[in-house]
């Protein structure tokens, strides 16, 4: 069979396919046999039906086009395998098929063109002796003492006040009603401005402005009005921008009342016997954590250089793929954290999920193929015990192993194994300057899974809400500091007064 090449752009090639004419006259008799034998006509025993009728029954052309069909399926695959091209996905018709069907004639050549996606063809100018710049993590040793001070934070126990007025830190109730102040009209209420035995801990950025800054001076049983403007940018259309006058009422008052850092404390946020112990492991995780960070930073500074020197033409086979496999993921995660996509799931957002996932697919892909053609070059290679063995493990630890697609699994765990071993080789033989962290960009947040946050020791999310003063209590084991609870009891212990008034009611 003559195949005729041609290069075409995004990493496609071209074939010329002419198919012999004796291929063409066997794939016609084998195609109308086929129907013969199989088709039900009035009149006839099945497999009994002469040729004419059959062909008069069907239409020349209806059969012409299975001919064809078949004639494509066979000859494509024979001329993919004559030429060894290392094709991706199905292949793509550039003929039109109404005119391959009326140019075909049993017996006669026919020639026919098509297109395969093939692997990218690649152009990496530079990845030996790179020069990169990449920030240093350092460790900083007030982490542990935040930490510390979060967790004492957490197992804080309420006391009530009655001899002072109220401070930034502390926890008050109040009643308030909330009120819009439109012009010379008389202020109205508004749905979800009012609230009875609202619980809120007194610090900047837990209300309005000004609406904490009003509590504070104020004694127990005080009223007064506190004038406030909701944000620009407020959640609620009808509120922002909006002048409003809340009248409140201070009922409670409550201060923090911290625990000691002893061996006690230790014992009641983990399974350390010793405060020691627990600063120790702060210690170690957070030096650990900014040495991994470290490392990040240089995979990352590697990669980007690579990328930059990058010249490839990815195929659109792989981009989809790429793709379906980012949309898959996240689909997961939604239905992981308890989410039922299937009552929100539409075309239009499945479709929305692959648009916005094309440039993070594109950009995984050059990252890869960076990657893979370092390792190409310098004969890196990863065995297969290696992935087998990996599998093993991630299967082992998975929920449910058989919704687990192995092949992708495999192809995964043998891009991360190849990508640790190139960088590895990659590191040894560049240079690499680390700088000051926040040097290269702008700092971020430290949005680490790791990084313990102190909760919240106040509800203050639903401003139509009686908040209760106790949280459920601490549990435990904790075996390290990486399983520290993000949150903690809050006790709150009553006023003297309500201790007799309980005692005599029990009386």
């Amino acid at each position: 069979m003559k195949v005729t090449q041609e290069q075409l752009p995004e990493s496609q090639v071209g074939l010329e396919i002419e198919i012999p004419p004796e291929m063409s006259k066997k794939t016609y008799e084998e195609v109308l046999r086929k129907y013969m034998r199989t088709a039900h006509i009035p009149g006839f025993r099945k497999g009994k039906v002469p040729r004419q009728v059959l062909i008069q029954r069907f239409g020349r052309t209806q059969l012409k086009g299975a001919v064809l069909e078949e004639l494509l399926q066979n000859s494509v695959k024979q001329a993919i395998e004559q030429e060894e091209i290392e094709a991706l996905g199905n292949y793509q018709l550039r003929s039109s098929f109404d005119d391959l069907i009326s140019q075909f004639e049993p017996g006669d050549a026919l020639t026919l063109s098509i297109a395969v996606d093939v692997p990218p063809r690649v152009n990496l100018s530079q990845y030996k002796d790179l020069t990169v710049k990449a920030e240093e993590v350092k460790y900083d040793s007030s982490r542990v003492d935040e930490a510390l001070e979060g967790y004492r934070t957490n197992l804080a126990t309420l006391v009530p006040i009655e001899d002072r007025s109220a401070e930034m830190a502390d926890v008050a109730v109040v009643d308030f009603v909330g009120k819009l102040i439109k012009g010379e009209e008389e202020p109205e209420e508004f749905p979800g401005g009012s609230a009875q035995d609202f619980q809120i801990e007194l610090k900047e950025g837990q209300f309005i402005e000004g609406f904490i800054e009003g509590i504070v001076g104020m004694t127990l049983e005080e009223s007064k009005e506190i004038s406030v403007t909701f944000p620009e940018n407020y959640p609620q259309e009808d509120l922002a921008g909006q002048d409003a006058l809340f009248s409140l009422t201070l009922k409670e008052l409550k201060e923090k009342e911290l625990p000691d850092l002893d061996d006690d404390f230790a014992q009641e946020v983990s399974d350390f016997e010793t405060l020691e112990e627990l600063h120790q492991s702060l210690e170690e995780r957070y030096q650990k954590e900014a040495k991994d960070r470290t490392t990040a930073n240089k995979e990352k500074s590697l990669i980007d250089a690579l990328v930059d020197n990058l010249e490839a033409e990815i195929p659109q086979t792989l981009v989809k793929r790429e793709v379906d496999f980012l949309v898959t993921q996240t689909l997961m995660q939604l239905g992981n954290q308890g989410l039922d996509i299937q009552k929100f799931l539409t075309e239009a957002i499945v479709e929305n999920m692959r648009e916005r996932s094309q440039s993070d697919a594109i950009a995984n892909l050059q990252r890869t193929i960076a990657l893979g053609e370092v390792a190409k070059q310098e004969s890196i290679e990863i065995d297969d015990e290696e992935v087998e063995a990996k599998m093993a493990e991630m299967l082992e630890n998975a929920d449910d192993p058989k919704k687990i697609d192995l092949e992708r699994l495999r192809e995964v765990i043998h891009e991360d194994l190849l990508k640790e071993k190139v960088l590895a080789w990659l590191e040894e033989h560049s240079t690499i300057e680390l700088v000051p962290e926040g040097t290269l960009a702008p700092a971020e947040a430290d949005t680490s899974e790791n990084a313990p946050e102190a909760e919240e020791t106040v509800e203050t999310t639903d401003s139509s809400a009686t908040t209760s003063d106790t949280a459920p209590a601490t549990s435990k084991p904790i075996e390290n500091t990486d399983e520290l609870p993000a949150s903690a009891a809050v006790i709150d212990v009553p006023a003297e007064a309500d201790v007799e008034s309980d005692a005599e009611s029990e009386d």
